[in-house]
């Protein structure tokens, strides 16, 4: 079942990355710099040194939705690697043994020069290894750190007092990485760093979050919801990938003013909405009419998915150095989502906050704290089922199964 869409934002975005996709790939073959960088990558050291990149999980939602995932996780086990294991960096990896890479969607992913990805995990660090073994290809990784204090709400404490969220030693490491990163950029793309445009790129994507904001909070208080998140999530996730633009904010703009106008006019998701339905995980990019598949027969609309609450709470950083704003913005990115319980307590508050009632919660091989995560849900009160198939590997995931599932469930535990 494919999506239909309902948003110009939504519609406009897609054109959007299509444009850039092939004005990269122009830049790329007239011989400039081009990096592959995974999401937890401080992308706006290279939007603000006008280095092309591509983010690595982008590409696979790409290849994913062109359902040819399995053709790039097949040329990752033929060179002798799993192909089982964290596939959303797997398949960007693929990319890069293809024989024929311009068959690849949208004429395929280039060759980059550099890679970078945040060492947050062993298999996620020995995919961007051996990317970096590649000829002509140079690794860059970022260190994770972690910390064993986790402060309450530390949704309210990030725009302003992010140095008492985070801690001062997460930021100091991470803060120090990224000078280092700049140096290496400057130096193996001959490219300039200046503070003054870096400040102009943290401005714009702190405007684009805080309309980020009005969108989620306007959405968790409509009744019947104005809009589903096979909408939201590329109205607001192909903004995102180009944060620091005026493309980007004026789009994350727009969204809020196209879902203000729904709300005006009484426009809905599903006018008969009995169940509000919360995706917990990554988007399952190769299935995205998933998320309609339930609003007719049961009158279940799936209104919230992390991708717009992770940019209204988990991006908006505020203060006079910016280098250090943006390390807050990254030193505790993967606990905001993934590490309990900083991760289970804000998925119960947005539960609350949206007036969810039942949670489904996709659950791959790198679970990343999702026994806790389900567990929080429960216990605050919210039924929850969880999905096991990986989000970008076909192979994991059987529909009319999964549509089953969800089905009983409703019936028996959401709607009774």
């Amino acid at each position: 079942m494919r999506s239909v869409k309902s948003l110009a934002t939504a519609a406009e975005a897609g054109r959007h990355q299509r444009e850039w996709f092939a004005d990269l790939r122009r830049r790329v073959a007239a011989g400039e710099p081009f990096a592959v960088v995974n999401a937890d990558v401080p992308h706006e050291i290279f939007r603000a040194m006008d280095i092309p990149y591509v983010v690595s999980q982008w590409w696979a939602s790409v290849v994913a939705a062109k359902q040819r995932s399995g053709h790039y996780l097949e040329l990752v086990r033929q060179r002798g690697y799993p192909d089982y294991s964290e596939q959303y960096n797997s398949v960007a990896l693929g990319s890069a043994f293809d024989p024929e890479p311009g068959s690849g969607p949208w004429g395929g992913l280039p060759r980059p020069t550099l890679v970078v990805g945040d060492a947050s995990g062993d298999v996620t660090r020995k995919i961007f290894d051996i990317w970096g073994s590649e000829p002509g290809v140079t690794f860059y990784p970022l260190e994770s750190a972690a910390e064993n204090e986790v402060p309450a709400n530390w949704w309210d404490l990030m725009p302003h007092r992010w140095e008492e969220a985070v801690g001062p030693a997460r930021l100091d490491l991470l803060t120090a990485e990224m000078e280092n990163l700049v140096r290496f950029l400057e130096t193996t793309t001959g490219r300039t760093f200046r503070e003054s445009r870096f400040r102009e790129v943290m401005a714009l994507v702190n405007e684009q979050e805080e309309w980020n904001r009005k969108a989620r909070d306007l959405i968790a208080r409509t009744r019947p919801a104005p809009l589903g998140v096979s909408d939201s999530i590329p109205s607001v996730m192909l903004p995102q990938w180009h944060r620091g633009t005026e493309w980007a904010r004026d789009a994350a703009r727009n969204f809020y003013e196209e879902v203000r106008e729904r709300v005006g006019t009484g426009q809905a998701a599903c006018p008969g909405e009995r169940a509000r339905l919360m995706w917990i995980g990554r988007g399952l990019w190769y299935d995205m009419g998933f998320y309609q598949r339930f609003q007719e027969r049961y009158g279940a609309v799936f209104v919230w998915s992390m991708y717009l609450a992770i940019a209204a709470d988990g991006y908006i950083r505020y203060g006079d150095d910016p280098m250090r704003a943006l390390a807050a913005r990254f030193a505790a990115f993967t606990d905001q989502l993934y590490t309990p319980p900083w991760s289970s307590e804000w998925y119960v508050k947005e539960a609350r906050l949206h007036g969810i009632d039942g949670v489904v919660h996709l659950v791959s091989d790198d679970p990343r704290g999702s026994y806790f995560t389900a567990r929080a849900l429960e216990s605050a009160g919210f039924p929850v089922i969880e999905i096991r198939a990986d989000n970008v590997d076909t192979r994991t995931y059987d529909d009319d199964a999964v549509a089953a599932r969800i089905g009983r469930w409703l019936e028996q535990d959401v709607l009774r």
